[in-house]
């Protein structure tokens, strides 16, 4: 911080992660105990952070896409206290769709809300976002790997309009 600025840091947390047996068993206790020090770091500094990222725990579920009504509620627990106790800009991603992006801001959840595993097999995310066009389904076996062709380079982009308009702004 003190070599760039606050403004120029962003800070990301996975307090609910379970990846490689990585996992704490008290994740809430975990994130609003890095908040805590992160809110007094900015009060100390006299500036804010850019952003405090946190990953919803649905990021490491293995590709499972259907939650039960209390997995649900857990996590959005677990969010809105973090949300609710960080001074600052407050992005989320997880399994976000746009609809659950939408509602995520719209409702207060989160001031910002990323899609890497959407923007990666997306490369017009943000046109087919607006114009609520589908989305190429991602394939979780090529991503970070060496190859520099399959999974980053070879999802395709709209057809007919979308093409047009975003070539358009190219």
């Amino acid at each position: 911080v003190s070599g760039i600025g606050a403004e120029r840091v962003g800070v990301r947390i996975s307090p609910a992660i379970d990846h490689n047996d990585a996992m704490d068993s008290d994740p809430l206790g975990l994130g609003l105990a890095v908040i805590e020090r992160l809110n007094n770091l900015q009060k100390e500094l006299g500036r804010k952070l850019t952003y405090l990222h946190v990953t919803q725990p649905r990021y490491t579920a293995y590709g499972k896409t259907e939650y039960d009504k209390k997995e649900e509620e857990e996590e959005a627990h677990l969010m809105r206290n973090l949300r609710k106790a960080y001074e600052g800009t407050f992005m989320c991603s997880g399994g976000f769709t746009r609809k659950l992006g939408m509602e995520a801001v719209a409702q207060g959840d989160a001031d910002l809300v990323s899609f890497g595993r959407l923007f990666i097999s997306n490369p017009d995310l943000v046109l087919r976002f607006k114009l609520n066009a589908p989305l190429n389904k991602y394939n979780r076996k090529t991503f970070y790997t060496q190859d520099p062709v399959i999974g980053y380079t070879d999802y395709p982009f709209l057809k007919g309009n979308g093409t047009i308009e975003l070539n358009a702004r190219l």
